[in-house]
């Protein structure tokens, strides 16, 4: 009896506070089977409010901003968290596709085609095959598509 009267207490405390005795939180986790891939959009979400007692572990995307947009790495389960681990940036340029290479060094701008040999999200380096000499590069991946070769 007295435990629950100091309960009592300390949440009436905690709310005259302005604080929450039990604050809660919310989650977003798949609704459906997302498969390695494929881009997880708002639809394949749904909001979840935990209980109070709850832990969410660590290393674990809950935010919807960190999950739309997202690919999967692997098979993401309806009802269970999502590991940062299993997401990717989806890619900017796919493997096998024309390009357009770029370095700028200076005042000098030298601009050629070639075919990427890997995918790649934007900021990741990758390497490109020269459609005219064979050479391969690598260089970084740009937000529009281009790859920047060497350093500017």
């Amino acid at each position: 009896m007295r435990f629950l009267a100091r309960t009592a207490a300390l949440v009436a405390f905690a709310c005259l506070a302005g604080g929450s005795a039990f604050a809660q939180e919310i989650v977003f986790i798949p609704n459906r089977v997302i498969y390695p891939g494929e881009t997880i959009e708002m639809a394949s979400l749904k909001e979840v409010t935990l209980k109070p007692d709850r832990i969410i572990p660590p290393g674990v995307v809950i935010s919807p901003a960190e999950l739309d947009g997202k690919v999967a790495k692997r098979t993401l389960l309806p009802g269970r968290y999502v590991p940062a681990a299993a997401l990717r940036e989806a890619w900017v340029v796919e493997q096998g596709a024309a390009v357009q290479m770029v370095f700028i060094a200076g005042g000098l701008t030298i601009s050629a085609t070639g075919v990427t040999l890997q995918p790649g999200a934007a900021g990741d380096m990758v390497r490109v095959r020269n459609i005219d000499s064979g050479k391969i590069l690598s260089g970084i991946v740009m937000a529009d598509g281009s790859i920047r070769i060497g350093t500017s």
